[in-house]
């Protein structure tokens, strides 16, 4: 394989138009596995390649970029540091995005490398190079470049670099470029803090943090929303969020959901605030977030009685990130009728809403609905099936009208209500009762998709694991379950060809 590989190598750099020696050598590299490949190409040099990345011929500039990532790959983060590190900052300055991305991406490996990352440590210029990227018009090459640079995060050597030398400047340079910039700054900052309370600690000392926070309150309503979306997203990790409450920034988004009414442009962040607080309450506590900051489940229930289909979504969304808890569940149903009349307009939507709507009001019945076979306890049982029943005067039967319309994301959505019934004894006590249902859900003639049919894969899995559903189901019922899943998702019944000697 070496010898072939040197003589393509020499035939290309004696060709004045390489294109088809170049798809051969590229066609030989393909052809070894990428674990053999490092010891095929020993003391083998590539300048011949990168020299031919200076073309004005897309088409050999791709064949190259082809050839020369399989060719890095193949090689260790410090063999690259050390031989390549000339060739891969030229990249970063070429006309060519996927040249960029490819020099991004193997910066990446060499930052990500503790014995590779002290040689680009020593290279500022690199360092800079790859922030200005940042500062590109093509997003795929900004995105390689905050994704190599956030590997800096995971060594105190490369936060040093990063925010104590004059890179910071660099930054704050290219940060002044425009708003599209400034937050893909923001993005490498957020994405760097949640790595650490130390990553978060340089963050914050450098000033980009509260920054940031300042554009939460700034007069550009879009800019609010992008503002708010970084925020959710450093709420994630748990230093994050500690920091943003010694920040009083809860509170702050509490009051800007109380002030939304008084505001007619707060559709466009309002649902981001909403977000921010469903994520919270999520990974802290749903009791604690919702008696902290009432406004915030009180707007949920409003907008999910709002004619606005973005404000729906969210609060849909959100009603079921709640729901998925029982701490969520317990909360909600302390609200009483509150909570009753926007269950009822979730079932309302569920039936006869836009379908995008109807998919999400299917996905928080669903999540509402689910209790682990740990969590099924006498009162949550009762809670549930007393939900259940709020959606309508027949809710087996509105539940499979949905599961048979011709929209292979609504049958899925509604048998994934049949599968979070189906593990609780009440749900089997109405599927049994339910003429006709047992046999639907036999039935592999219904919903021919692969999505839908693992949905019903999923449901029959649901009803065989239950400990109760034998006694309820009847044994005769429990073992064509337990066929079916046998037989798994795709099964289709051989029918037998009969001929008739003689026939036409």
């Amino acid at each position: 394989m070496a010898a072939s590989i040197e003589t393509l190598l020499a035939e290309i750099s004696g060709v004045e138009d390489p294109i088809e020696e170049l798809q051969s050598l590229k066609t030989a590299l393909l052809s070894v596995p990428l674990s053999a490949l490092g010891e095929s190409l020993t003391g083998q040099r590539f300048d011949v390649i990168f020299s031919l990345l200076n073309s004005s011929q897309r088409e050999q500039v791709e064949l190259c970029v082809d050839i020369l990532e399989r060719i890095l790959m193949a090689h260790s983060p410090l063999h690259l540091a050390q031989n390549y590190r000339g060739d891969l900052q030229a990249g970063l300055t070429h006309p060519n995005e996927t040249v960029k991305i490819l020099a991004l991406t193997q910066i990446g490996r060499m930052l990500g490398d503790s014995d590779a990352v002290t040689e680009i440590l020593n290279n500022h210029d690199i360092l800079k190079a790859v922030i200005s990227c940042i500062g590109e018009e093509k997003i795929a090459v900004a995105k390689q470049a905050i994704q190599s640079l956030s590997k800096l995060s995971h060594s105190k050597l490369g936060l040093d670099k990063l925010f104590q030398t004059d890179l910071l400047k660099t930054m704050k340079h290219v940060m002044a470029i425009s708003d599209i910039i400034r937050y893909r700054i923001y993005e490498l900052v957020v994405e760097i803090s949640c790595v650490s309370p130390i990553s978060l600690g340089y963050c914050a000392n450098s000033s980009f943090i509260s920054e940031l926070l300042d554009e939460l309150t700034g007069d550009d309503v879009l800019i609010r929303a992008t503002a708010i979306e970084m925020v959710t997203t450093l709420a994630h990790c748990q230093h994050g969020r500690q920091y943003l409450a010694q920040q009083g920034i809860m509170d702050k988004i509490s009051n800007m959901i109380r002030g939304a009414d008084m505001d007619p442009l707060s559709s466009l962040y309002l649902p981001g605030l909403i977000k921010f607080f469903g994520n919270l309450a999520i990974m802290d506590s749903p009791q604690q977030v919702c008696e902290a900051y009432p406004a915030f489940q009180n707007k949920v229930f409003e907008m999910a009685l709002d004619p606005d289909p973005a404000l729906i979504g969210v609060a849909l969304d959100t009603l079921g990130l709640l729901g998925s808890t029982v701490e969520g569940k317990q909360v909600l149903q302390k609200t009483g009728e509150k909570f009753k009349a926007v269950l009822f307009r979730v079932s309302q939507l569920a039936r006869s809403g836009a379908t995008e709507l109807r998919v999400r009001s299917l996905d928080a019945i669903s999540q509402l609905l689910t209790l682990q076979p740990e969590q099924q306890t006498e009162d949550l049982l009762a809670l549930t099936e007393s939900w259940f029943h709020l959606l309508s005067n027949q809710p087996m039967d509105m539940i499979r009208n949905i599961s048979t319309q011709p929209f292979p994301e609504l049958h899925c959505g509604a048998l994934r209500i049949f599968t979070a019934i189906g593990t609780q004894p009440w749900g089997q006590r109405l599927m049994i009762s339910t003429p006709g249902f047992m046999e639907f859900v036999l039935d592999r003639s219904t919903g021919q998709t692969k999505d839908a049919k693992d949905a019903k894969f999923e449901l029959v899995g649901s009803l065989v694991s239950s400990s109760t559903a034998a006694e309820i189901l009847g044994s005769q019922h429990y073992i064509s379950l337990k066929t079916y899943l046998r037989e798994g998702p795709y099964y289709v019944s051989a029918v037998a060809a009969v001929s008739t000697e003689g026939a036409d």
